[in-house]
């Protein structure tokens, strides 16, 4: 188990970073602070093995704060988010002690392969101040495999809400029942739904309607999966208003397709995946809720679904679900 401490003053933001680490199971928040002073003493008495931290904080600034958790803690990895771009700033962070900087608007993208690199021993910039690539940049395709719908939403609310957040697109392919219930979730997470939907910039779609535009023959058709999606990528990138615009995808077909016998043509669509994220500034989340699945997933195919994707998420109980 990983402890954290997460500091910063902005409450919703705090709130935000939380259910962003604890898409790992393995990572616990342990405690937030919302002024340096207050990090240094929790930081002296939690003891955490990594602290999450801002700049720009009443009382004593991260900077200084990260000095003295360095002093307090010593085993603490230490990886700050903040807005602040300046590469002075970003420089004396690091030389205070930290293994990572991250910036805000970077944080759905970033902030998780940051805490990992950092938790190995290794140092990670975001690559919008460095102006290099970074091993984790440029467009992610992952899956997500969770027991329940309940721990099954966590981490698409907060993949599609990070983004609506920050005026990115967004595009839901799903079932009904979790598209119900993501909705909401995400007005929870502070997304204005009806507005994103109105602007364009968030459309949710049914997953068996979506399939049904290119499948053909029990398998998908690339060039109308290509086409399909391409239109409605493109649709939702003239709808935002951001400087370098992505869409961020949230998909159930390859779980459908799984779940209904057609493996292949599950494995075939993660394969078609990779060649949009090649394509378009999109990331991609695959969802597979084994809810009701009595046989679960073998696990030849297992490692071949997480074989086409850059990351994997999974619940603790995905593990007995392999058969």
């Amino acid at each position: 188990m990983v402890r954290i401490l997460v500091v910063d003053d902005f409450d919703r933001w705090r709130h935000l970073v939380r259910l962003t680490l604890l898409v790992r199971p393995e990572w616990q928040v342990v405690a937030e602070a919302s002024d340096g002073g207050d990090a240094v003493k929790k930081a002296r008495d939690l003891q955490p093995d990594l602290v999450v931290l801002d700049i720009g904080l009443p009382t004593l600034n991260g900077i200084e704060a990260a000095r003295q958790i360095r002093k307090v803690c010593p085993k603490s990895k230490i990886v700050f988010l903040s807005e602040n771009r300046s590469l002075d700033i970003i420089e004396e962070a690091l030389h205070a002690g930290a293994g990572g900087y991250v910036v805000k608007s970077d944080a759905a993208l970033y902030l998780l392969p940051a805490v990992e690199a950092v938790l190995r021993g290794e140092r990670f910039v975001s690559s919008s101040v460095t102006g290099s690539p970074l091993p984790t940049t440029g467009s992610r395709h992952e899956a997500s495999f969770y027991p329940n719908d309940q721990t099954f939403l966590d981490y698409p609310t907060q993949f599609i809400g990070s983004a609506l957040k920050i005026g990115n697109a967004a595009i839901v392919a799903a079932t009904e029942l979790h598209r119900t219930k993501l909705l909401p979730r995400l007005q929870v997470y502070g997304v204005d739904v009806g507005t994103s939907i109105s602007q364009g910039r968030f459309m949710p779609l049914d997953a068996d309607e979506a399939l049904s535009t290119f499948m053909r023959d029990g398998r998908p058709d690339p060039a109308l999966f290509m086409k399909g999606f391409g239109d409605l990528i493109t649709a939702a990138l003239r709808a935002t208003n951001v400087e370098r615009p992505r869409v961020a995808i949230f998909g159930e077909c390859a779980h459908l397709l799984w779940e209904r016998g057609n493996a292949e043509a599950a494995v075939q669509m993660e394969k078609l995946g990779n060649k949009l994220i090649r394509t378009y500034d999109i990331d991609i989340l695959c969802g597979y809720c084994l809810r009701g699945v009595d046989d679960g997933m073998n696990h030849e195919l297992f490692q071949r679904i997480c074989a086409e994707h850059s990351a994997v998420h999974s619940g603790e109980d995905i593990p007995r679900a392999m058969q």
